[in-house]
């Protein structure tokens, strides 16, 4: 084990630990800090019933519970570890920094920790994939990958079994950024589109969030930028290591492009190489070309090509995107329920398929503007089925597109998940193909994009 990671262990115990928010990230962590001897909190808003089996498990481990309305008010803690959910300034948190209360989180102390080298991968949209398709490529070229962060997977409990000539690949949202003060040493930026603006000030928050990224990498270190996207090339002048970017529109000098003939080429100066055609390319979709780009970027010098090659002609994506649910009577389902934007949904179903297709989207309003995905739908829906808090934005946004015409786009309400799969199948005709993809969150009626993803392939399949 890493003398700063035991060092690190033996300095938790004794001291009073909080964790604020009970999900993914921080029940895995409470039972680490209990076995080091620490004395833990765990703080949620909900009561005890609503927490179920986590909070069975905790009280098991001897974890103190803070629950309610008031959870972190007079909380006594050496060291707090908020959840990514939470908002950075909230009241009690400023007030507990002015006390002196180190307040970190899981992914702050995992990189603070970690031995090995860590490829970080940020944007609006593509994170989840590219962040994918790099641990493939590092697994397919004999590494020992480490995968985790908003992927899903945390990784501080992971840190003891972590060696030096492992490689942790992390996908890192606005709300884990927020707070960094490290950054890896490979970052990839996919792209940047306004997003999470219910929970960020504004959009220069979100943005500095962002950027945070590669704000404190070294000069030994490496930077991917997305070429085509000016927020993302405003990084730039903050890259003090190696800057490559990507780009499917134009050649690049260092860095993954797409050539006009689709074939990817890799850029070194004057030097360059054919990587592959996108032909070679698995999972469909413009977006997950770029996807590739990245990746591909990022891990040039330590996969050979012939490898990168493999991995795309074998990997069949991430669950949750596009991905193909099922065939009923000549009518295909997709599930896209990572579509929680509107460019999200916007370059990626809607970019996909070779006719109009009947969508479901709508969900959790993160005040961002639906304007530029008008246009998209009514060149590309037949049949628009909303629901959630956003359905008024999407409608509103589509009859404001001077493509719009009313006889050709069919707009369907739905109250529920039930009822918007009964419409799709009620409009679908031999030879359709019925998408969920949200333009939008899906915290109004779930808890992640996951579950809502979940629950539509169940209802789909006992169609």
């Amino acid at each position: 084990m890493d003398s700063r990671v035991e060092s690190y262990f033996a300095s938790v115990k004794g001291k009073k630990i909080a964790f604020l928010g009970i999900g993914g990230s921080n029940l895995p962590l409470a039972k680490i800090f209990c076995q080091k001897g620490a004395v833990v909190f765990a703080c949620d808003r909900r009561e005890k019933e609503q927490l179920g089996e986590a909070g069975r498990q905790l009280e098991q481990m001897g974890v103190a519970l803070r629950l309610g309305e008031h959870y972190l008010e007079g909380l006594d803690a050496d060291v707090m570890f908020r959840t990514p959910g939470m908002r950075f300034h909230t009241k009690e948190l400023e007030q507990a920094r002015q006390k002196g209360v180190a307040v970190t989180s899981e992914m702050e102390v995992f990189f603070d920790l970690c031995p090995c080298p860590i490829y970080g991968v940020t944007g609006s949209d593509g994170k989840t994939t590219t962040t994918t398709i790099i641990a493939e490529f590092l697994k397919a070229a004999g590494k020992q990958v480490h995968l985790g962060g908003n992927i899903g997977t945390p990784l501080l409990p992971q840190i003891e079994r972590i060696e030096k000539n492992d490689v942790a690949v992390v996908e890192l949202s606005s709300f884990q950024l927020i707070s960094m003060r490290r950054s890896p040493q490979v970052a990839v930026v996919t792209n940047l589109s306004p997003n999470h603006l219910d929970m960020h000030k504004d959009m220069d928050e979100y943005v500095q969030a962002k950027r945070n990224l590669v704000l404190h990498q070294t000069a030994a270190s490496k930077t991917v930028l997305n070429s085509e996207n000016p927020i993302v090339m405003s990084f730039a002048k903050d890259v003090r290591g190696q800057q490559l970017t990507f780009s499917s529109a134009r050649p690049c000098r260092y860095g993954a492009y797409l050539r006009p003939d689709g074939m990817i080429v890799m850029a070194q100066g004057d030097t360059c190489t054919e990587v592959m055609h996108t032909d070679n390319i698995k999972i469909p979709g413009k977006h997950n070309i770029e996807n590739y780009l990245a990746a591909v970027t990022a891990v040039w010098g330590e996969v050979p090509a012939d490898v990168i090659c493999r991995v795309a002609a074998e990997f069949g994506g991430v669950a949750h995107r596009a991905e193909l649910v099922r065939v009923l009577d000549g009518v295909s389902y997709y599930n896209d329920s990572i579509g929680t934007s509107p460019t999200r949904t916007a370059n990626g179903t809607l970019q996909l398929y070779d006719r109009k297709i009947i969508l479901i989207a709508g969900g959790y309003d993160k005040h961002i503007p639906y304007d530029t995905l008008g246009p998209v739908i009514a060149d590309k829906v037949k049949t628009l089925i909303l629901m959630g808090q956003t359905a008024d934005k999407i409608e509103a946004a589509v009859k404001a597109a001077p493509n719009y015409h009313r006889e050709e786009l069919r707009i369907l309400r739905a109250s529920s998940m039930e009822q918007a799969v009964a419409l799709a199948k009620e409009q679908a005709k031999q030879g359709d193909i019925v998408s969920l993809s949200p333009a939008s969150a899906s915290f109004d009626l779930y808890p992640n994009f996951e579950a809502r993803g979940n629950h539509f392939k169940e209802i789909v399949n006992q169609l």
